[in-house]
């Protein structure tokens, strides 16, 4: 058995509150129907975050649901790297370290990292690469929380293509030679000339939050190019979404006619659909996650969840996740699921 870093499972968090396509609709004052939420949207409904469901808690809970369900123990994690989203409980307070001492990983270094909806797929390639260049990181735990979704005014139609944000957490185990679900290579683009495209405008250095702008802050992730945004997105998205799938096979061995199964982040239907023609997939090679929103980078990791709990997902399958995020950047990599040879 030739070395590798291999996928030893998930864990993931939902919150039990939902928003309907209907009552988006009422948040919008009508100016988006139920009707158009579902089918150009491409959501019925999404998850939001209850009392209890913080950025960094909802992050906890996916790692102890991974670690339970993968019979994991904590003190063997050498490595926390946390993927949940600066918007948590207490600014400037470091996720990896809170859920370090929340499930007793006392033998871990934890760290934060952030690429918006391509967390998940670079931190895994940053824990493969440093486990083999470490003999010491043999056990590395992936997680976090998202809720990005709290930033959202739906009366502001520059972000509709953003009503789909949601809440949860996500979390993954990775182990040097587990045997096991393989991760091969990954391929990732970013493009800094969206940097600033989209952002929350209060709460930085640039704006900080006062009594003028108090009842606008909290709902101020925006667009702040609108053209300038989509001509550039128009030109470069979809050829760099292709790329990524398509490099990471090919570094991977294999062709974009070997995938068995994509895990897609959510987004409107019809460029879901057409990813899959431009690869030449069915449908029924991935799950459109039309009844949990867009969780940002945790939808790779629960798309592959619900594969493997719908036998989507078997031994000898090619598995490609892959994600874009405003920023923005491009990212995808190859699992060989079942018994490393």
């Amino acid at each position: 058995m030739k070395d590798h870093i291999g996928v030893v499972g998930f864990g993931l968090y939902l919150p039990e509150n939902k928003l309907t396509a209907a009552e988006i609709s009422e948040l919008t004052g009508g100016v988006w129907s139920e009707e158009a939420v579902v089918c150009k949207l491409g959501f019925e409904q999404k998850t939001i975050p209850g009392e209890r469901d913080g950025t960094e808690e909802m992050g906890y809970y996916a790692a102890m649901d991974c670690l339970k369900n993968n019979g994991v123990d904590p003190l063997d994690i050498d490595l926390i790297i946390c993927i949940g989203e600066e918007w948590k409980e207490y600014p400037l307070t470091t996720s990896a370290m809170y859920i370090q001492e929340k499930i007793g990983a006392y033998n871990a270094i934890g760290f934060d990292i952030a690429q918006r909806c391509c967390t998940a797929i670079t931190a895994m390639k940053v824990a493969k690469d440093m486990m083999i260049a470490d003999s010491k990181i043999n056990t590395v735990l992936i997680c976090g929380g998202y809720r990005n979704g709290d930033f959202i005014d739906y009366k502001n139609n520059r972000v509709s293509f953003m009503y789909n944000l949601a809440a949860g957490g996500g979390a993954v185990v990775l182990k040097k030679n587990y045997g096991r679900n393989a991760l091969l290579e990954t391929s990732i683009i970013t493009d800094g000339s969206f940097a600033r495209d989209v952002a929350v405008i209060y709460g930085g250095t640039e704006h900080l939050i006062n009594n003028e702008n108090l009842d606008r802050a909290y709902k101020s992730l925006d667009v702040m190019d609108v053209e300038g945004m989509k001509s550039r997105l128009n030109e470069k998205s979809t050829p760099n979404f292709l790329k990524v799938i398509r490099d990471a096979l090919e570094n991977s061995g294999y062709q974009q006619e070997d995938i068995d199964y994509i895990a897609m982040i959510h987004f409107k239907y019809s460029a879901h659909k057409y990813i899959l023609s431009e690869l030449g997939i069915s449908e029924s090679k991935s799950i459109y996650l039309k009844d949990y929103g867009h969780i940002g980078q945790i939808d790779q990791i629960l798309s592959v969840k619900l594969a493997l709990e719908e036998g989507k997902i078997k031994d000898g399958d090619v598995v490609v996740t892959v994600g874009a995020g405003i920023g923005y950047a491009w990212a995808a990599n190859v699992i060989k699921w079942g018994k490393v040879e």
